[in-house]
């Protein structure tokens, strides 16, 4: 991790304007393409899930600015972004993961197997780890969502968070939606843009 040149940041302004901000959070919500994903994850048995957050994760390792962090004023880099995902257990009560990234696939599946393992033997809502090198998200499969609304804690935040609906099927095409909420004094509409282009072109090669 290192701290960002901010006094010569070509947002230098646009950091100070939006830091101030009570809730400097903008939202969006879309629609990704996840036909190819949806069939290699049961063409190989593996989760629909596992796969399309590896995409994210791909995307987010893609773009510079997820991975700036706001710490005492100050916008730190990190070298690697994690997933910070809502686990659902099965008495239906749910806990928060870190799951460690991995550009291998089936390293990745296998942090997130260890986390569910770790979550379905323990009471606990947070995980072990609990540090700023990550990206919030949770998922609703059971329903296609239109809007999300992210709660917020009433202290200055700046991680991404990220929302998942149902994937539905419409001519043996399947798109999922996405509600995306950043930061907007490290995060501006085009490095949002270059992150969707991203995830749907990792989506795409699974194949």
């Amino acid at each position: 991790m290192k701290f960002l040149d901010i006094e010569n940041w070509e947002r230098k302004e646009h950091f100070h304007f939006f830091n101030t901000f009570l809730d400097p959070y903008f939202s969006v919500t879309t629609k990704v393409d996840v036909t190819l994903a949806k069939a290699y994850a049961k063409e190989y048995s593996l989760s629909f899930f596992a796969i399309y957050l590896h995409a994210c994760m791909q995307a987010i390792n893609s773009v510079e600015n997820f991975k700036y962090r706001i710490e005492d004023d100050k916008v730190a880099v990190y070298d690697t972004i994690h997933a910070s995902a809502t686990i659902l257990r099965p008495n239906k009560t749910f806990a928060f993961s870190f799951i460690h990234y991995s550009d291998d696939l089936l390293t990745f599946i296998n942090n997130l197997n260890r986390e569910k393992e770790r979550i379905f033997n323990s009471d606990s809502l947070f995980p072990p780890v609990n540090t700023l090198d990550c990206m919030y998200c949770s998922s609703m499969p059971w329903i296609p969502i239109e809007g999300h609304k992210e709660p917020l804690k009433g202290v200055k935040e700046s991680v991404p968070k990220f929302a998942f609906g149902k994937a539905v099927e419409a001519n043996g095409i399947f798109e999922m939606t996405i509600a995306a909420s950043v930061n907007h004094a490290l995060i501006d509409g085009y490095h949002l843009s270059c992150f969707f282009d991203k995830f749907q072109e990792f989506l795409n090669s699974y194949k």
